[in-house]
C-alpha cells in the first residue's frame, strides 16, 4: 500500500515539474518585448492632436477671470495634507498660506523655512507667479523641498488661486478676459494687405521677361508687315503683307 501511495505521489511531483518546465520554456518561446514604435502611424492625427492642445490653452488671464473659488476649495483639498489657508493657523509641512496671494515669494510670514530656491526668486506671488509655480513647482524652482507635482489643468489652477486669493485680508480684484480672437486679425489682415503686393511683383516681373524691341528694329520692319495696335512684328518677311 505504501508503494502505491509512493508512486502515486512521484507520478505527481513529475507531472508538477513537467508543467513547470513547459511554463518556462512556452513563456520563453512567447515571450513579447516592447517594439520600439508602438502601432500603426496614422497620418495627420498627431498634427491635429497638437493643434487642438494649442487652441485649448489660452492665456492664463482667461481662465483667472473666470475662477472659482467656491471650485478652488475643492481643488485645495489635494494640498491639505501639507497647508492650511486658515488666519492664524499654523505652519505644517508646508507654510500656512493665509495672505499668500500678494505675499513676497520665499518670505512667508509665519517663519516657516523656505529653500533657498524659493529665496532667490524675488518679487510677489501674484497670479502669474501662483500660476507658473502650481503648474511645476519643480521647474519653478529646482530644489524646491515641496514634492507636489502640480496642477496640469489652467482651470484647476486658476479656480485654486481664486480660492486662495479670498484667504487674504486684502483680495485683488480678478483679471478682465481678454478679447477672444484678438491675436488673431492682426495676422489674417496683415495677409490680405500683402496678397495684393505680391501680386503686383509677379506681373512686374512677366512684363520685365517681355522682349522689347528697340527704335531701331521697328525702324527696319517693312511698312506692310503691321499687326495689333500698330505694334511691329517681330518676325516675318517683306513679301508678308497683309491683304
Amino acid at each position: 500500500m505504501n508503494d502505491r501511495g509512493n508512486t502515486i505521489a512521484g507520478w505527481v511531483l513529475a507531472g508538477g515539474i513537467v508543467a513547470l518546465g513547459l511554463s518556462i520554456v512556452t513563456g520563453e518561446h512567447f515571450m513579447a518585448e516592447r517594439p520600439e514604435k508602438m502601432g500603426y502611424e496614422v497620418t495627420g492625427v498627431e498634427a491635429e492632436a497638437g493643434a487642438d492642445g494649442a487652441a485649448a490653452e489660452k492665456p492664463f488671464a482667461f481662465y483667472m477671470a473666470a475662477g472659482d473659488a467656491q471650485k478652488g476649495a475643492d481643488v485645495f483639498k489635494k494640498c491639505t495634507a501639507c497647508h492650511n489657508a486658515d488666519k492664524g493657523g499654523a505652519n505644517a509641512l508646508g507654510p500656512n498660506l493665509w495672505n499668500v496671494v500678494g505675499e513676497a515669494i520665499g518670505q512667508g510670514a509665519g517663519g516657516f523655512a523656505f529653500t533657498d530656491a524659493l529665496k532667490s526668486k524675488g518679487g510677489n506671488w501674484n497670479f502669474e507667479e501662483l500660476n507658473k509655480w502650481l503648474t511645476s513647482p519643480k521647474a519653478y524652482a529646482p530644489g524646491t523641498k515641496m514634492t507636489f507635482a502640480g496642477l496640469s489643468k489652467p482651470e484647476d489652477r486658476a479656480n485654486v488661486i481664486a480660492y486662495l486669493n479670498q484667504q487674504n485680508d486684502k483680495p485683488l480684484p480678478l483679471p478682465a478676459a481678454p478679447a477672444e480672437g484678438a491675436s488673431d486679425t492682426a495676422p489674417a489682415a496683415t495677409a490680405q494687405e500683402g496678397a495684393p503686393k505680391g501680386a503686383e511683383q509677379e506681373g512686374a516681373q512677366k512684363a520685365a521677361n517681355e522682349p522689347v524691341q528697340t527704335e531701331a528694329q521697328a525702324a527696319k520692319q517693312p511698312k506692310g508687315n503691321v499687326a495689333g495696335e500698330a505694334a511691329p512684328a517681330t518676325s516675318g518677311t517683306s513679301d508678308q503683307r497683309k491683304p
